[in-house]
């Protein structure tokens, strides 16, 4: 029977990954900051712990808390949709360390274990933004664009040790999400018609765990479009202006 440890547990696609975890039989470790929506987990047989992974001496805590694990998803993640120039030296630093420096220093401290057993799979939830930005969400493009400079290095350091790593780059996901990070719902708006829901999302990192992948692209267009705004950026962002320049 397989162990997962989901981050980011309480809502959106990490609620979705953590429901299928449980109607699968495995047996999940999961952490978020909401109090009342781990309670609920609970009482669903999920093993939860609360923490703020932006506090070092939480990401600690949780790892102390964890047995040995076959399944990291690492899953919490923060946007705050606005100019770079708008947001706040705090608003940048939470993004940062909330969706980078938390799943490194999670990793760093779970590969010990795995190195051990020679076995573990790491499950990465990045965006779409991270391969192309967008205006309003530099910042937060430039968090996931990290994250996914960083799953594909480590991919690369984790291979000897049987120990896999894949990347989730999921489009607009309607979740409440959009909401925290654009209060305006423009955002929201502007994206609508590509909006995905979790549960698709939550459906492919369910089969990565069954048979581990690189990449999981949700929608699969989306995947094409990064791959030709690589090649010919400003043709995308040309034909792509109303998108690229939604208020």
């Amino acid at each position: 029977m397989k162990s997962v440890f989901i981050t980011g547990a309480t809502s959106g696609i990490g609620l979705e990954i953590t429901k299928m975890c449980i109607k699968k039989g495995y047996v999940v470790y999961a952490t978020g900051r909401n109090e009342s929506a781990l309670k609920t987990l609970r009482n669903m047989g999920v093993h939860v712990l609360q923490a703020d992974l932006r506090q070092i001496e939480d990401i600690d805590r949780v790892v102390a808390w964890l047995p040995d694990i076959d399944v990291a998803i690492l899953n919490a993640g923060l946007g705050i949709f606005a100019n770079s120039f708008e947001l706040t030296d705090t608003e940048i630093d939470t993004m940062f360390e909330i969706n980078v420096r938390a799943p490194i220093y999670l990793t760093n401290r779970l590969v010990p274990r795995m190195q051990e057993r020679q076995n573990g799979h790491f499950i990465y939830v990045s965006s779409q933004a991270g391969k192309v930005a967008t205006r309003k969400a530099s910042v937060y493009a430039s968090t996931k664009h990290a994250l996914m400079g960083y799953l594909n290095g480590v991919r690369l350091e984790l291979a000897p040790y049987n120990i896999k790593v894949t990347g989730v780059y999921p489009g607009p996901i309607d979740t409440p999400f959009l909401e925290k990070a654009d209060a305006s719902n423009v955002y929201r708006e502007s994206v609508k018609t590509f909006l995905t829901q979790p549960t698709k999302v939550a459906a492919g990192v369910m089969r990565a765990i069954d048979k581990p992948v690189r990449e999981i692209n949700v929608p699969g267009i989306m995947n094409i479009t990064a791959k030709l705004y690589a090649l010919a950026p400003t043709l995308v962002e040309t034909v792509g202006r109303g998108f690229f320049n939604k208020k």
